[in-house]
């Protein structure tokens, strides 16, 4: 998968459309990433053995054809693959042809 943790990306699909924000999560069997704040869906949970009900803003997955990454002039972009002669794979914007920041592992996993 091109998508790491920590990446900066801008959905392109959906009812968030336009908004950017971070990967905190990748499913790599469904082709699926999870972005902070995006693709949100409100869940109640009942009250059981003395603990107050409540309402749960979750995630849900987007498809990763829902998302762009975000180059470091600001702009949508795609990202190539480069592999080098030793079998190291870098991961270059398509647009600008630099190399992609590794992302920092700042978002918390669940």
């Amino acid at each position: 998968m091109k998508f790491k943790v920590g990446d900066q990306v801008r959905v392109t699909a959906g009812k968030d459309k336009g908004k950017t924000g971070l990967i905190s999560r990748v499913v790599v069997r469904t082709d699926r990433v999870v972005v902070t704040g995006m693709n949100t869906f409100t869940k109640h949970v009942k009250p059981t053995m003395g603990r107050a009900g409540e309402r749960v803003v979750l995630e849900r997955p987007l498809p990763t054809a829902s998302i762009a990454i975000i180059n470091e002039k600001g702009e949508v972009d795609r990202i190539k693959m480069s592999v080098a002669k030793d079998g190291s794979k870098t991961r270059l914007f398509a647009k600008t042809g630099a190399v992609v920041p590794t992302p920092k592992q700042e978002v918390a996993k669940k």
